[in-house]
């Protein structure tokens, strides 16, 4: 498509239409330049995959400020979260270079330095969001695909994840003194943090035994938030009886509208108080030292493997999108379901071959002559 013009001594001008019509051209040292230019404008083109150079003029930064305004979607946390990356990964490296300069192997030598002064976790967030970002910049047509594709990313520690038993539980909640019945909700209702700390009295139903997650509490730069749940979906979790019977006395004076659990001064929890108030003190006392909070959501998805529940139902119970993710997180607790597998097959097993060699009930029986001998028997 397109032609190319002869624009003076050892220049030429290749010229194509862009698929609005509009006429474009681009000038050359050397025709074999203008032909390859032409040949790759068709293809992508005939692809869908052409993009206005002009618009790949805008600069990262210009674009990650348009993003992160346009995204109105996201929850006072995430976009906190976002914005601190941008402010401390991204624009330092990407701020003044045009869209349409950024290159996979500059992204790839980005993630490598980064990964030097920041851990592996908040490379990977920094390089999921500014991919995130460039993946918008093609949608938006203003690249004709994303540099940030592929790169190496650091592998992440993996975090050993702590369960408690029973006993434990009960152990930890007395050493919590007033805040006993906060700490066996979360360990038998796996609830998280932000979402036990914004329950209210109206969202405890003892009658049913079950309890609604609706909202979740945040501290956003010390500013307290309530928001829709990590998922942006409300759920229902069971409640053992002995649960509600501490809820039941742990609610006596509250109204409906009042939060389930409060500082001591009566108002919303915050984690960092409680962990300093209340937490590591309790966890010393247990005999638990260097356990967190969210160790008891964990403790959660255990108990309710080791009681019978299947992957479905603790994925409900923790609120998880899928039950491939709380198999990802979780895949360790159950080996014992393929333990019970390799079982079961190798019953099966066992009682297909006894059926292969027992003899068909319905089949008839023919006695054979006893074979003569020389003494008479």
């Amino acid at each position: 498509m397109g032609h190319i013009e002869r624009r003076g001594k050892g220049k030429y001008k290749a010229r194509y239409r862009d698929p609005s019509g509009r006429e474009r051209s681009r000038t050359f040292m050397r025709k074999v330049d203008a032909d390859r230019f032409l040949a790759g404008i068709g293809t992508a083109i005939g692809e869908g995959s052409w993009t206005d150079p002009a618009r790949a003029r805008l600069t990262v930064g210009d674009w990650g400020r348009r993003w992160l305004d346009g995204r109105a979607d996201l929850k006072p946390k995430t976009r906190a979260s976002y914005e601190s990356l941008w402010r401390t990964c991204i624009a330092p490296k990407w701020e003044r270079v045009p869209l349409a300069r950024v290159e996979y192997q500059a992204v790839a030598a980005w993630v490598a330095d980064l990964s030097t002064r920041v851990s592996a976790s908040r490379t990977r967030q920094a390089a999921g969001l500014l991919r995130h970002m460039l993946d918008d910049a093609v949608k938006d047509r203003r690249l004709p695909r994303n540099p940030a594709h592929g790169v190496d990313l650091p592998r992440v520690p993996e975090h050993v994840k702590r369960y408690l038993t029973h006993h434990q539980v009960e152990t930890l909640a007395g050493a919590a003194g007033d805040y006993s019945t906060l700490v066996r909700l979360l360990a038998y209702s796996g609830v998280r943090w932000g979402e036990a700390s914004a329950l209210r009295g109206q969202d405890v139903d003892l009658m049913r035994r079950r309890l609604h997650v609706r909202r979740s509490l945040s501290d956003v730069n010390g500013r307290l938030t309530f928001e829709a749940p990590k998922t942006h979906r409300s759920r229902t979790v069971p409640l053992p009886r002995f649960l509600c019977d501490l809820l039941t006395e742990h609610m006596a004076g509250q109204s409906p509208d009042d939060l389930l659990f409060q500082n001591r001064q009566g108002g919303p929890l915050r984690s960092g108080n409680f962990r300093r108030g209340v937490w590591d003190r309790a966890v010393i006392e247990a005999g638990l030292p260097g356990l967190v909070p969210h160790d008891l959501r964990h403790t959660a998805a255990s108990l309710a493997v080791a009681s019978g529940a299947s992957v479905l139902l603790v994925a409900r119970m923790l609120g998880h999108k899928d039950a491939a993710v709380t198999l990802n997180v979780y895949a360790d607790l159950f080996d014992q379901d393929l333990d019970s597998v390799a079982e079961r097959l190798d019953a099966a097993f066992t009682e297909s071959r006894a059926a292969y060699v027992r003899p068909d009930a319905a089949s008839e029986v023919v006695a054979l002559p006893l074979a003569e001998t020389g003494n008479g028997l």
